[in-house]
């Protein structure tokens, strides 16, 4: 068997015919002869598809047929059969307000009205209010059939099958009855003023007998209320006279309680400029004295300064004063006493040499020498003393000498009062003189100052 499945396996073809047989010499084995003849199988696989397509069918058709489902804003009605209301009544049909329900083919019958808002115009003319005032009223109600189990039969009974429209018109009649009978109640100030209560009578009155009709009032405005004979337009004018008049009046009050309060403002306001010029006077007064108080004061030590300043400039100035004098008499006898002085000792000196030279310079000279000679002798060591003091006169002759070869052509003397600086330019001199003997020491080796100090 193994085999033959396996050859089956590998030729599936042989399958397809009843007579196939295995071509096996080795076994010689025969396919096995079907107990249900091969197609049998698809046959009734169709026949039960097909069944079952069938019920299907049938189902989606029983259930549109014969299950009713009632839509939010309609009322479905199956009549056909006796039906107890809520009441307790026997009725021929029954109502289904929402939701779905089964009818019985042949015998119940199932129709629909819309209870979705209807709106009705309404338009009355000549409606005579009390007092005999014809009105012209205009509005707009707003109206549908009840869903109210005990009111909806009412309606069945009489707008069924009947287009929306016959069911506007009958309201509209309903609601101009009542809104007549209303008007007659009230007078045309009540009408325009108070609106919301004349509808609110009308929607009480109105009720009951749309009830009866199995309708229900939703809404019910008033959009307009006028007349023929200019009754309102005079109640308005009168009104409007009034209001005018008044208002003038409020208007002439207001103006002269303005004007009152425009007085006593510029009254206060006088009063507080005058006593804001009197502060403002008085605080400048302040002002003026505290100023002159601190003038005074600004005066007072300015003068005390300047005094002070005046005094030691004075005193600068006469310190100033005599060192300019004793500057000018240092300049003076710088530039004239001392070198007339030194020309006429110069001179004089000069004429003892010319006149003593002729005469006694040969005795003089001996007698010096041997004097020299003799008293070199005696000092010992002392005699280089004696021989610089001989010489001292020529040396310092040649030393006074220099300050007057210089040739200084201007100087100019900037003195800080202090007479410091005109001492300097006589020491520059000085100096001088003092380089030239410290020049004489290195040169000879003979240190005049030294000697000087020492005699």
């Amino acid at each position: 068997m193994t085999v033959q499945w396996n050859a089956l396996k590998k030729d599936p073809q042989q399958i397809s015919s009843p007579s196939t047989t295995l071509e096996t010499t080795s076994f010689r084995l025969e396919t096995p002869q079907p107990l249900i003849p091969e197609g049998s199988e698809l046959v009734g696989g169709g026949s039960l598809v097909a069944l079952g397509l069938a019920a299907t069918v049938l189902g989606v058709w029983f259930l549109r047929s014969f299950l009713v489902i009632a839509n939010p804003n309609e009322v479905v009605i199956l009549s056909g059969r006796k039906w107890q209301n809520s009441e307790g009544q026997e009725v021929g049909f029954r109502i289904l307000t929402g939701g779905r329900a089964l009818r019985i083919p042949i015998v119940e019958t199932v129709k629909r009205m819309d209870v979705t808002t209807m709106p009705v115009p309404v338009e009355v003319h000549n409606a005579y209010s009390r007092g005999g005032i014809p009105l012209h009223l205009q509005a707009i109600a707003n109206i549908k059939i009840s869903s109210d189990p005990q009111l909806v039969g009412n309606a069945i009974e009489r707008f069924l099958d009947h287009k929306p429209d016959e069911i506007v018109r009958v309201a509209r009649e309903t609601l101009e009855g009542n809104l007549r009978g209303v008007v007659a109640t009230m007078t045309p100030e009540q009408v325009n003023e108070d609106r919301l209560k004349f509808a609110e009578r009308i929607a009480s009155d109105v009720s009951s007998d749309l009830a009866k009709l199995g309708l229900q009032l939703d809404t019910l405005k008033i959009q307009n209320v006028a007349d023929d004979v200019d009754y309102l337009k005079s109640l308005g004018r009168q009104r409007i006279a009034m209001i005018i008049r008044d208002a003038e009046i409020a208007e002439s009050d207001a103006l002269a309680a303005a004007k009152q309060i425009e007085a006593e403002c510029e009254e206060r306001g006088r009063v507080a400029q005058t006593q804001d010029r009197t502060t403002i006077v008085e605080r400048e007064n302040d002002l003026r004295k505290i100023k002159a108080k601190l003038d005074k004061q600004v005066r007072t030590e300015e003068a005390i300064t300047q005094a002070a300043a005046k005094e030691r400039k004075a005193l600068i100035e006469q310190t100033l004063q005599a060192l300019r004098a004793e500057r000018e008499r240092l300049r003076l006898q710088w530039e004239e006493v001392l070198p007339a002085e030194a020309h006429y000792q110069a001179q004089m000196l000069q004429a003892r040499g010319e006149a003593a030279s002729l005469a006694e310079n040969v005795l003089a000279q001996a007698q010096v020498n041997e004097l020299l000679t003799q008293v070199w002798q005696d000092l010992g060591s002392d005699a280089s003393a004696m021989f610089i003091i001989q010489q001292f006169e020529a040396v310092l002759r040649e030393a006074v000498k220099l300050p007057g070869q210089l040739d200084l052509q201007h100087v100019a003397i900037i003195d800080n009062g202090d007479g410091e600086a005109v001492a300097s330019v006589i020491g520059v001199y000085l100096g001088v003189i003092k380089q030239f003997l410290e020049a004489t020491e290195d040169t000879l080796g003979i240190d005049v100052l030294k000697a000087l100090k020492s005699t």
